[in-house]
């Protein structure tokens, strides 16, 4: 999105002119071999353009092989502490890796690069605000988004002395505040890597939901972020659902229909939530980037039917339906449900 320079994994591309990408991360050990595979389906399935895999021990090399050879999905493996994994990964097909070169044996770190230099594989680098050092944090003064932001650019320069260039760069916390502030500094320091971003333990329900969003949604209005991940403690389609709704909402990509539906009040003709449960499974069938409107009187509700391409309005004898800004039909509330399913077709 605001990157000068792009990278290319596997054929994904990020950064420069490419869209923002989608990730998640694979919540299965990968010696669950058969869970893994259908969990990456699932996910290419909803939209997800990457998806991190956990590699902790030497063990799970060939099943993170097998994983590479038994998905489209493209994988980035998730490396710490341990160079000789990092190798193995690349070793077995993974085009991206993630790394923290300040917990990595600097001897051997040249290594690393070696390999991924041969093979064309993509490295992120970043840290988290639970891994920034006590020194990190002295010369930051206590202030831990700059901590965040010296911790990052610390690895940076280790890849850039090795004369490594791709890789994408990340800073993350569970403070929303921290991380768009280490992110602004990252961005502004090297504008021309990509960045991947998000909200590292954001948690569960609807709170890690807002929490995310408002991080993510905070730093791509500003023109940071080539690529996230909204980090709940949820099954990771719900992520990649939760993302592509940031996108959609900030109007920066579009997948799904974009339902207008008001919230309610004294006025309403109609019961919107009712009707809105009848119209949501009918929307699977429509083109991305269509606008279904469901409102609940006439104060707003024939404008923005009508700006829809397809639009329901409440009326004091039931609703009127709009295509394309056209009335399609008045129908008391029992006709609706019989209606709509036919109503909410596009025209081939």
């Amino acid at each position: 999105m605001n990157s000068k320079r792009q990278v290319n994994i596997g054929g994904l591309t990020i950064g420069g002119d490419a869209p923002v990408r989608v990730e998640s991360m694979l919540k299965v050990s990968l010696d669950k071999r058969e869970e893994c595979t259908a969990q990456c389906g699932r996910l290419k399935a909803c939209g997800c353009e990457m998806a991190r895999v956990a590699l902790p021990d030497k063990k799970y090399a060939e099943d993170l092989r097998h994983l590479v050879n038994s998905t489209s999905l493209t994988l980035m493996a998730d490396i710490h502490f341990d160079p000789a994994l990092a190798i193995l990964a690349m070793e077995s097909g993974c085009r991206a890796i993630r790394i923290n070169p300040g917990n990595m044996p600097l001897d051997r770190l040249g290594d690393v690069i070696s390999c991924a230099k041969s093979n064309d594989v993509v490295i992120r680098i970043g840290a988290n605000g639970g891994s920034v050092s006590q020194l990190q944090l002295v010369q930051a003064e206590g202030d831990r988004a700059k901590a965040l932001f010296l911790a990052v650019c610390e690895q940076a320069e280790l890849l850039l002395r090795n004369d490594f260039t791709n890789m994408i760069l990340s800073a993350k916390s569970s403070s929303v505040p921290e991380c768009i502030r280490a992110n602004e500094m990252i961005a502004e320091k090297y504008p021309e890597f990509p960045m991947h971003i998000g909200l590292t333990e954001a948690g569960p329900g609807d709170g890690g939901v807002v929490k995310g969003s408002a991080c993510i949604s905070a730093l791509l209005m500003r023109g940071i972020g080539d690529t996230l991940r909204v980090s709940l403690t949820d099954e990771p389609e719900r992520e990649v659902r939760v993302g592509y709704e940031i996108l959609k909402a900030l109007e920066l990509r579009v997948r799904g229909v974009n339902l207008i539906s008001c919230p309610t009040c004294g006025r309403r003709r109609a019961d919107v939530m009712k009707l809105v449960k009848i119209v949501e499974p009918l929307l699977a069938n429509l083109p991305d980037g269509v606008s279904v409107a469901v409102m609940g009187c006439e104060v707003n509700g024939p404008k923005e039917a009508r700006h829809a391409q397809f639009g329901i309005a409440g009326t004091p004898g039931g609703a009127v339906l709009f295509r394309e800004g056209k009335p399609a039909g008045e129908y008391s509330f029992s006709e609706l449900e019989e209606v709509l399913p036919g109503f909410l077709k596009v025209s081939q």
